[in-house]
């Protein structure tokens, strides 16, 4: 008879390992075997994979997930919910945290709650707070938290040191932001005002999407954006399939990235993009993604591959506004290549602004800005990583030709109907509207106060579902063929078009008719 089996008690991090493994096709049998523990622990760790994961994205500390074993809740579970959400979007905004300002934070949280008798946040309240969260400290004091160039020098210095004992290449470092995008945002002659749209009848918040950028150092491996929107099927995709658009679209019910999104975005895109680009220069898949600290990226111990190969690592808060390389003028180059391109669009269509803005879908949007992500040049990246990397750009020799100017824009509004006598001013203020719009929700007191009450928006839930009820539309081979050659037709009678125009429809009959023999070989 064989003995007992000996009572494990699983780390948080043990746990997350077991849930990688499932995600990858691991059987709740060999699991067991391999932790000694038995199949129902294993198959209850799946039925808590969210609660788990949401709980370690949340946390300070990889360290402290691999000695934690339990997420045992708060007494008040409402208090800690609420100070946890304002916490983390004080860390977001390198605002100074200190044990007092905790402290007296929480007791503004506790009564405005109307929770029930007396609390008193003790030094020892604080240290359980931590503790639960697996934050490692909260000590931020007297600090310009907003520009230490010390902070900024010693990470520097420190960061070089670990690439060079990592090994790795600029190639295989990379840097991912989140920035906020109002899509339908046309310039106006008098004034542009945040919060409000050009064009009557129309809120600038309708028309937010939030737009994640990626690429590596030397800006030679961009990766498709990410562009997180309200609905899942929004009116102007009709019958076109997620997968095939231009950037990889993700759906948030206020168009927010969040912690399950941007996982699903590291292990889904990110890491398989990375080694395929790495694995084509000939690289070891090995790489590093550095962050700031947006309360929507998951703890370091969550963002890592299965082989523990490419992993992320965080600027601290007190130096991300200065020298992450995204935001030093990368995502801004983007805005106004994005916004160029809309009024060069208008231009070509011959439409006046109202007509034109009308039309302007989703759709047409995702497919403008993922232009104007191909157009931002490697050297304008490269330039953004020189106080991190400072020999990159002598390294790499790159083009330096200039991304779009606001000149520029500026020259192609004069030849705009009704936007010739459109101020520099104003056009600075079109061109900036949303360049301080994070990619996260910024939540005030009330509403994290609602939150951790468990109270949603419903009408937000609403409108999504409302939005996505959109019958689908299939095209066959046979409809696609007679509307290339109607096209065909069409140009072959206009004179002024271009021969290339007409052989790139030519070329799209050829690949339609192919399909159409694989479908119907008969034919």
């Amino acid at each position: 008879m064989s003995g007992k089996r000996k009572r494990v008690v699983l780390t948080i991090k043990d746990k997350l390992d077991i849930i990688k493994k499932l995600e990858d096709g691991g059987s709740s049998k060999q699991l067991a075997v391999i932790y000694g523990i038995g199949e129902t622990t294993v198959r209850d760790i799946r039925k808590n994979k969210e609660k788990i994961i949401t709980y370690a994205s949340s946390s300070d500390s990889t360290s402290l997930l691999a000695k934690r074993k339990s997420m045992k809740p708060s007494m008040y579970e409402e208090l800690d919910r609420a100070m946890l959400e304002w916490f983390n979007q004080q860390r977001a905004k390198g605002n100074p945290i200190s044990g007092p300002i905790c402290a007296k934070r929480a007791e503004f949280f506790f009564y405005a709650l109307g929770m029930d008798g007396d609390f008193n946040p003790s030094a020892g309240w604080l240290t359980r707070f931590k503790q639960r969260h697996s934050i490692r400290e909260i000590n931020i004091r007297n600090e310009r938290l907003n520009g230490d160039e010390t902070a900024v020098e010693d990470f520097c210095n420190n960061f070089r040191d670990f690439i060079e004992q990592e090994n790795l290449q600029p190639e295989q470092i990379y840097n991912a932001d989140e920035t906020g995008l109002f899509w339908k945002c046309l310039p106006s002659r008098t004034t542009v005002i945040k919060g409000k749209c050009t064009v009557p009848g129309h809120n600038l918040g309708e028309e937010r999407i939030t737009v994640m950028c990626c690429t590596n150092a030397t800006g030679l491996h961009k990766l498709k954006l990410c562009v997180v929107g309200k609905a899942r099927k929004p009116r102007s995709f009709k019958s076109t399939d997620t997968l095939n658009l231009p950037v990889s679209y993700f759906s948030q019910k206020g168009a927010w990235m969040d912690l399950s999104i941007f996982r699903q975005w590291f292990d889904k895109i990110f890491v398989p993009q990375v080694r395929e680009y790495l694995r084509s220069k000939g690289l070891q898949e090995k790489a590093v993604l550095l962050l700031d600290n947006s309360p929507t990226h998951p703890n370091e111990n969550v963002l890592r591959s299965d082989d523990g190969q490419i992993f992320a690592k965080y600027l601290p808060p007190n130096v991300a506004s200065l020298i992450q390389p995204l935001g030093q003028g990368v995502i801004a180059a983007m805005k106004r290549n994005y916004r160029a391109g809309l009024l060069h669009n208008n231009l070509e269509e011959g439409n006046d602004l109202k007509s034109f803005w009308k039309k302007l879908t989703l759709l047409d949007a995702l497919y403008e800005i993922a232009m104007a992500w191909n157009l931002v040049k490697p050297v304008t990246i490269s330039r953004a990583w020189k106080q991190i990397l400072p020999a990159i750009e002598e390294k790499e020799g790159l083009d330096f030709d200039e991304d779009i100017s606001g000149a520029t824009v500026a020259t192609i509004l004069q030849h705009t109907k009704g936007l010739e006598n459109v101020t520099p001013e104003n056009l600075e203020k079109w061109l900036e509207i949303d360049s301080t719009e994070p990619g996260y929700e910024v939540l005030t007191d009330s509403e994290i106060i609602r939150r951790a009450q468990g109270q949603t928006d419903e009408s937000s839930e609403n409108d999504e579902e409302r939005i996505e009820l959109i019958p689908e539309k299939h095209i066959n081979h046979t409809t696609a063929l007679q509307w290339t050659e109607n096209l065909l037709d069409y140009l072959e009678q206009q004179g002024d078009m271009i021969l290339p125009d007409r052989l790139v429809i030519r070329k799209l009959r050829a690949t339609i008719r192919n399909k159409q023999k694989m479908t119907n070989p008969g034919q």
